[in-house]
């Protein structure tokens, strides 16, 4: 997977990742947000989901400690990252910034 996660992070698009955790109810909150974003940047960017009990060693090579952690990439290099729920407008002008 993790040859995998560095390909599809290496993209000349934005790629949007979401590390979350099943159990974590605030990562249910953000991945509607996420569908809502996805319909308004289109195939400006991609979004992907990372599940830090699936994959730990990604979530440990990012330092992710919480859950959702929010990380943009384009061309393998991160761009931004935070923490928390973040809302629509933020992320989608936040894609935008970067396209």
């Amino acid at each position: 997977m993790s040859q995998k996660f560095q390909e599809i992070i290496s993209s000349e698009k934005p790629v949007l990742i979401d590390f979350f955790a099943v159990w974590c109810q605030p990562c249910r909150v953000q991945s509607s947000v996420l569908v809502t974003v996805k319909e308004q940047v289109g195939d400006n960017a991609r979004i992907i989901k990372i599940d830090v009990d699936q994959y730990p060693d990604i979530a440990a090579q990012y330092n992710v400690r919480g859950v959702p952690t929010l990380a943009l990439f384009k061309k393998g290099e991160m761009l931004w990252r935070e923490s928390g729920v973040h809302d629509v407008n933020t992320l989608v002008n936040l894609i935008n910034q970067h396209k």
